[in-house]
């Protein structure tokens, strides 16, 4: 008997599956990370982003996703910082997988006109350190790999984070 390839409806049966999401980080003018803080979870704090939506590319994610959440249309360079790998659990039924993208540096008077949507509750710039403070240690721990993925020009690969 000869093994062949098995069609790709069979095949995706039996491989891993997996959603996605995009975001975008920014800081400040100052280097100070920008987030938003979660309406159903007031102890999480995140990026403009969120999952895709079918036939769209993370970047084209990001940036929609961006624009819904906090009205800035972003129009800079696709630059990766990092990917972010989490195995299915108990709260997630497949794998998920992030890219977070550059999204650069907000003026004082872009900052002044983000418009947040209903997911958010408020927008914070702070320093690295005052965030540690603020953010459960494995949110923080994705934050701080990213700083510094941007500060060294690299890309940070992140697992179960």
């Amino acid at each position: 008997m000869t093994a062949g390839w098995l069609p790709p409806e069979q095949y995706i049966e039996v491989i891993a599956r997996a959603s996605s999401y995009a975001c975008l980080y920014f800081t400040d003018t100052a280097g100070r990370p920008f987030q938003l803080r979660s309406h159903d979870n007031r102890e999480v704090w995140q990026w403009p982003g969120g999952n895709l939506e079918r036939g769209e590319t993370p970047f084209e994610g990001a940036r929609r996703e961006c624009l819904e959440e906090t009205g800035i249309d972003f129009q800079g360079p696709r630059r990766l910082l990092g990917v972010h790998f989490m195995l299915e659990s108990a709260s997630w039924p497949c794998n998920h997988i992030g890219f977070i993208f550059d999204g650069g540096l907000l003026t004082d008077a872009q900052l002044a006109g983000v418009r947040l949507a209903e997911e958010h509750t408020e927008w914070r710039v702070r320093t690295v350190d005052e965030w540690r403070r603020e953010m459960r240690a494995v949110e923080f721990n994705r934050l701080a790999a990213i700083d510094a993925a941007r500060a060294a020009g690299a890309v940070a690969y992140l697992e179960r984070a």
